[in-house]
């Protein structure tokens, strides 16, 4: 019977995490994708003819975790990524707000973005941030269990952020990043996003992709566990988890086929690990927070174009719109079109049931509101929907996220809404395949 060291079910960056450090430990593992390509919610595809991304996706400049396991592979940051020094923000169809974001790469920007936008944000404004800010971090370190039971706008204006504050700036980091509703959105995790960066404010950066991520960053990853004699399939979907004499010993598969390994990493979203654990440990305590962790859907719309929708490629928020955050596409990511826009779409269940040009129709409306006209430049379109994305950055669920190891003999989860500092973002799902390794002697 053939017998792996581990295998991996899952390829996106916690699967392939996982996969890189163990190849490059010399264990013999298999990682196993049900997907046609690598990548996960950092994948590229073709649907119906029109190239697209899982989702609208920036690189942030202090991650350690990730660009260490990039370099191991062989992979540049310069040859994937240009780097942003600052972000827009509109509000409506006059000049951006703009915010730079790199205070040693782009010092003039970053400082110019903090005393200028005058008509946007007063003094008053601006320093109504200070103290939210500042009792936030202490609370995020102190008393996380209490900021979670917040939502960001109850928190802001306890605080005394004032109105033109919390729309200009508080909702565009909060809602345009995670695409919920300032009132849904949990006080604990809009810090966790910044925590981390604080001891390494000086790498602050956002980085667009200069391609398709499956092609510029995953698939090389998956061809490196190959190169060290590692193997990794697509289009196998696991059923079930063989689990016998109380441990885990490998996977089935939906063909029928069995494979055995000494570890089992279950590294797929929350909504493809449940129904998987569920058919053993629904009835183990330690299962239940997994259980009874909720998760919340995405939405993303890439339209082709006859021409750029904006002048530059550049992260872009518009609050009160539906379209969360956005960039034109052309000059990074989508080099082969002649324009690109990809939109992160807020809330996104009401876009869920929405046929995609009656989203359409909405993107336009709102476009025109900020100053983009793009009704007589669209090309192509498509809607891209996550119903399940990722577990629910709402108030009251972070304490529910489970650790790498279980109690179960041969089984350790990865993904990114297992246990560590990053929420919901590339650094985190890769942080969580490195941890989950490191359990694999």
């Amino acid at each position: 019977m053939e017998k792996y060291d581990a295998i991996v079910v899952g390829g996106g960056l916690a699967g392939l995490a996982s996969g890189v450090q163990l190849a490059a430990k010399g264990k013999r593992v298999l990682l196993l994708e049900a997907a046609g390509v690598v990548g996960g919610r950092t994948s590229s595809y073709d649907i119906e003819g029109m190239n697209v991304e899982s989702g609208f996706h920036r690189y942030i400049g202090f991650y350690s975790h990730l660009p260490l396991l990039l370099r191991k592979v062989g992979i540049k940051l310069s040859d994937i990524l240009t780097w942003e020094e600052k972000v827009h923000v509109r509000m409506n169809n006059g000049k951006p707000l703009v915010l730079g974001l790199a205070p040693v790469h782009g010092m003039v920007k970053t400082i110019q973005g903090f005393i200028g936008n005058q008509d946007y944000l007063s003094v008053k404004d601006k320093l109504s941030l200070l103290p939210f800010f500042i009792k936030g971090m202490m609370d995020y370190l102190t008393r996380p269990k209490q900021l979670d039971s917040f939502n960001i706008k109850d928190y802001a204006f306890k605080h005394g952020v004032t109105p033109d504050a919390f729309h200009q700036l508080i909702v565009p980091l909060s809602s345009g990043i995670y695409f919920l509703p300032p009132d849904r959105y949990s006080a604990y995790v809009f810090f966790g996003l910044f925590a981390p960066g604080i001891p390494k404010f000086y790498k602050m950066r956002i980085g667009a992709f200069l391609g398709g991520m499956t092609e510029i960053m995953c698939q090389p990853m998956a061809d490196w566990i190959e190169q060290k004699g590692g193997e990794v399939r697509v289009n196998t979907k696991v059923d079930s988890l063989i689990y016998e004499d109380h441990q885990v010993k490998g996977v089935r598969l939906s063909n029928g086929e069995s494979i055995y390994a000494n570890h089992t990493i279950l590294a797929t979203t929350l909504h493809a690990s449940k129904p998987l654990l569920e058919q053993h440990f629904k009835e183990e305590e330690w299962f239940k927070p997994i259980g009874n962790l909720p998760m919340m859907p995405a939405v993303c719309m890439q339209i082709e174009l006859s021409e750029p929708a904006y002048p530059v490629d550049i992260t872009t928020f518009a609050p009160l719109t539906c379209m969360a955050s956005f960039a034109e596409q052309s000059r990074t990511t989508f080099q082969q079109s002649k324009g690109r826009l990809s939109i992160i779409l807020s809330p996104p269940e009401k876009f869920l049931e929405k046929k995609p040009e009656e989203t359409l129709k909405e993107v336009l409306l709102d476009a025109q509101k900020i100053g983009l006209d793009l009704k007589d430049k669209i090309i192509d379109y498509r809607q891209i929907n996550h119903v399940y994305d990722f577990h629910s950055l709402e108030p009251g669920h972070q304490q529910l996220r489970p650790t790498q190891k279980t109690p179960v003999d041969g089984l350790i989860l990865a993904g990114d809404y297992t246990k560590q500092p990053y929420f919901s973002t590339m650094e985190g799902a890769a942080y969580s395949g490195i941890k989950a390794a490191r359990l694999i002697r």
